[in-house]
C-alpha cells in the first residue's frame, strides 16, 4: 500500500477508544495497541521522533493499518489482549508461561463430585481456580475429604435406582469416606448442605463451617455422644490449622486482587496474590518480553487482564503500586499503610524473589553491584589494606612424580579472568618438590609482570599450607615485592587461612561469599593445573613408542599423528597408507616395527 492510501487512513481514523492492528507490505501482522482515542494515539506513531529504535523501525515497516472502535476502554484492553494471544505479533511484548493449571471441579449432578482436573467443560458444573500449583489442589481436596464425606463412584444416583436398588455402598462407605447416598442412606439435602460449606472454603470462607462443627461439637458433647463429639473437635483443629496457614492479613479484606511490578531493561515481572476472606488463596508471577521499551504502566496494564482472564477472576477491587485505568468495573486502590499495603508489599517482594531467581541474583541482575559488594566483604573479611579487584591463584601438580606443572589463574571483580590463566613447566625441580616448585613458579610469574610492567595482583593465594606460603614469600622477597602485594595460603583440610608471620590461621564462616570466592578460586586453579598435567603425560605417552622406532624422527612423528590423529591409529594403519603420509622407506620402517612384534 502507497504512503498516501496510508495518509488517508491516518486522518479518517476515528476520535474514540478502540483497538489498533499495523501490518508490513506483506500483510503480516506488527503490532496491536490499544487506545483511548485512536486518531490521537495512532497518528503520534508517525508525528513524534522515537527514542527506541524497535520503534522507529517499526514504523518503516508499517504499510495498512486497521481498527477496532469499541464502547468502553475496559473493552479495548480485553481485545488488544486476546489479539496479542491469537496473533502474537513481533513487536508485542511476550506474556510468557502458557501451561495448562489444575481447576476444582464441582460436578453438576444429583449428588456432586468434587475432583481436580485441567480440562473445563461446559456441563454446567462449577470449577474454582486455576491454582498455581497441583500442590494446592491436593491439599485442599484432602482437607475437603477430612471435613466433608463425599462420594468418589461415578453412579448416575438417579432416585429412580437408588430406590430399585441398583447399587450397594462401597468400601468407601465401610472407611466413612462416604455416607452411602447409593443406597438412599444420606439424603440429597445433607449431600448439598456439605457441597455448599465446600464451596465456601474454597472460596477462602472458613468461617460457617467452623461455627457448623463448633455447634455440632457441642451437641454430641450434651447428649453424651464423646466420641462423636472428639472427631468433630479433630475436624475442628484441621480446619483452624489450615486457616492460621493462609491467614495473613486482616480477614476483613475479601475478594480482592493485588498486584505489584518489578522490570528491568529486558523483562517486566508482575506478581499476583488473590486475597479471600484474608487469606491467599492464589500466587502467581507472570514474565513479561519488553519489545519496544514499554513502561511499568503499560506492562501492568495489560498483565492485569491476562491474568484476570487466565486465573478467572471476578474480584471488584484490585490493590496496585500506582495508578491502573482498567475502565470502570473495577475498583482501583493504591495502598499506602496498614495492612493493605503490608499485602502489597508482599507482592512486590515475591515479584523480587522470582526476579532474582530467574537471573541467578545479582550476579546478572546487577553484576556491577554484586561485585562492589563482594569487594568490600573480601577486603574487611581478609583484613586487606584494598579491595582484592585482582586475584591470583597457584597450584602444584606432580601426580605421583611425573611431569610437574603449576597453574595460575585468575579473578577479576570477582569472576573468574580466564585469558589470564597460565600453565608452567617446573624447570629447575628435579623430582616432586611442591616447595621449590611454588617458589619458581611464583619468581618467574612476577619477574615477568614487572618486567613486562604489567599491572599486579591486589591479592595472591597459595595452595597449601604455611610450608608453600614460606616458598612464594621468598619469591616475593627476591623482586622486592613483599609488602606490596597481599599474599594468603589456603589448607586443604580445614580450609585455614594462613597470613606471612602469623602462626594462628583465620578461619572464616563456612557459608561466607568471602570463602566461597576463594575455593572457587582454589578448585579452578587445581582443575586448570590437572588438565595441563593429563595432557603433557597423554602426549609424552603417546609420542615415546613413535619416536623410539629408528629412523624416525620428530617431524615424521608430527607428520604421522596429524595425519592419524593417534599412535594407535599408525600402529593399526597398512602400508599404503603410511606411504601415502610419510613416503616409502619411513613407511616400512614403522610398518616393520609394529607388525614384527
Amino acid at each position: 500500500m502507497d504512503v498516501p492510501a496510508l495518509e488517508i487512513q491516518l486522518k479518517t481514523l476515528p476520535n474514540a477508544p478502540g483497538v489498533y492492528q499495523y501490518f508490513d507490505a506483506n500483510d503480516t501482522i506488527l503490532y496491536v495497541g490499544k487506545a483511548k482515542n485512536l486518531k490521537k494515539r495512532v497518528s503520534s506513531y508517525f508525528t513524534k521522533t522515537h527514542d527506541n529504535g524497535k520503534t522507529r523501525v517499526l514504523v518503516k515497516k508499517i504499510a495498512r493499518i486497521k481498527h477496532i472502535v469499541v464502547e468502553t476502554e475496559t473493552d479495548a484492553l480485553l481485545l488488544e489482549n486476546n489479539l496479542i494471544k491469537k496473533h502474537m505479533p513481533r513487536y508485542n511484548v511476550m506474556l510468557k508461561d502458557d501451561k495448562s493449571y489444575p481447576w476444582i471441579c464441582i460436578k453438576k449432578e444429583r449428588f456432586p463430585r468434587v475432583f481436580s482436573t485441567r480440562r473445563i467443560f461446559k456441563d454446567g458444573s462449577e470449577y474454582f481456580g486455576p491454582y498455581t500449583s497441583m500442590k494446592t489442589v491436593s491439599t485442599l481436596l484432602d482437607l475437603i475429604k477430612g471435613l466433608y464425606p463425599l462420594r468418589t463412584c461415578n453412579y448416575h444416583l438417579s432416585q429412580e435406582k437408588i430406590e430399585a436398588g441398583k447399587y450397594k455402598v462401597c468400601l468407601e462407605y465401610h472407611l466413612g469416606n462416604c455416607k452411602g447416598a447409593c443406597e438412599g442412606l444420606e439424603t440429597e439435602q445433607e449431600y448439598h448442605d456439605n457441597v455448599k460449606a465446600i464451596k465456601e472454603i474454597l472460596k477462602g470462607n472458613f468461617k460457617d463451617s467452623l461455627m457448623q462443627f463448633k455447634m455440632q461439637m457441642k451437641q454430641f458433647a450434651e447428649d453424651m455422644q464423646f466420641e462423636v463429639a472428639q472427631k468433630i473437635k479433630e475436624k475442628i483443629e484441621i480446619l483452624e490449622n489450615y486457616q492460621a496457614k493462609s491467614t495473613i492479613v486482616n480477614p476483613k479484606i475479601s475478594n480482592v486482587d493485588v498486584f505489584s511490578i518489578m522490570s528491568d531493561e529486558s523483562y517486566g515481572y508482575v506478581n499476583f496474590l488473590q486475597l479471600s476472606y484474608g487469606s491467599i488463596i492464589r500466587s502467581h508471577t507472570l514474565e513479561v518480553k519488553k519489545k519496544l521499551d514499554e513502561t511499568d504502566l503499560q506492562l501492568l496494564e495489560l498483565a492485569i487482564i491476562e491474568i484476570r482472564q487466565r486465573f478467572n477472576s471476578n474480584s471488584k477491587e484490585i490493590y496496585v503500586p500506582f495508578k491502573v485505568d482498567l475502565g470502570n468495573d473495577v475498583k482501583v486502590t493504591v495502598p499506602k499503610l496498614g495492612d493493605k499495603k503490608h499485602i502489597l508489599d508482599l507482592s512486590l517482594r515475591n515479584a523480587k524473589y522470582y526476579r532474582m531467581e530467574r537471573f541467578k541474583q545479582d550476579k546478572i541482575v546487577d553484576p556491577d553491584r554484586h561485585a562492589n559488594r563482594i569487594m568490600a566483604q573480601m577486603k574487611a573479611d581478609l583484613r586487606l589494606s584494598s579491595e582484592p579487584r585482582h586475584i591470583e591463584c597457584f597450584d602444584n601438580s606432580n601426580i605421583q612424580g611425573t611431569n610437574p606443572v603449576a597453574a595460575c589463574v585468575v579473578f577479576k571483580n570477582g569472576k573468574p579472568s580466564k585469558k589470564d590463566y597460565r600453565h608452567f613447566n617446573i624447570k629447575t625441580v628435579v623430582g616432586p618438590d611442591d616447595f621449590a616448585s611454588m617458589e619458581e613458579v611464583v619468581y618467574r610469574r612476577y619477574k615477568r609482570l614487572v618486567d613486562e610492567k604489567q599491572p599486579l595482583p591486589q591479592l595472591i593465594i597459595i595452595d597449601g599450607g604455611k610450608g608453600q606460603l614460606s616458598s612464594a614469600l621468598k619469591s616475593l622477597d627476591a623482586l622486592n615485592l613483599r609488602g606490596k602485594i597481599a599474599i594468603i595460603g589456603i589448607a586443604k583440610r580445614l580450609e585455614e587461612l594462613f597470613y606471612p608471620n602469623d602462626p594462628i590461621p583465620l578461619y572464616l564462616d563456612k557459608k561466607s561469599e568471602t570463602l566461597k570466592i576463594i575455593q572457587q578460586l582454589r578448585n579452578e586453579a587445581h582443575r586448570f593445573g590437572i588438565e595441563h598435567h593429563r595432557n603433557k603425560r597423554s602426549k609424552n605417552a603417546l609420542n615415546t613408542e613413535l619416536e623410539t622406532i629408528s629412523g624416525i624422527g620428530d617431524k615424521t612423528v608430527v607428520e604421522l599423528l596429524k595425519y592419524f590423529k593417534s599412535a594407535k591409529r599408525v600402529a593399526n594403519a597398512k602400508l599404503d597408507e603410511l606411504e601415502a603420509v610419510v613416503g616409502v622407506s619411513r613407511a616400512e620402517k614403522v610398518y616393520n616395527y609394529y607388525h614384527g612384534k
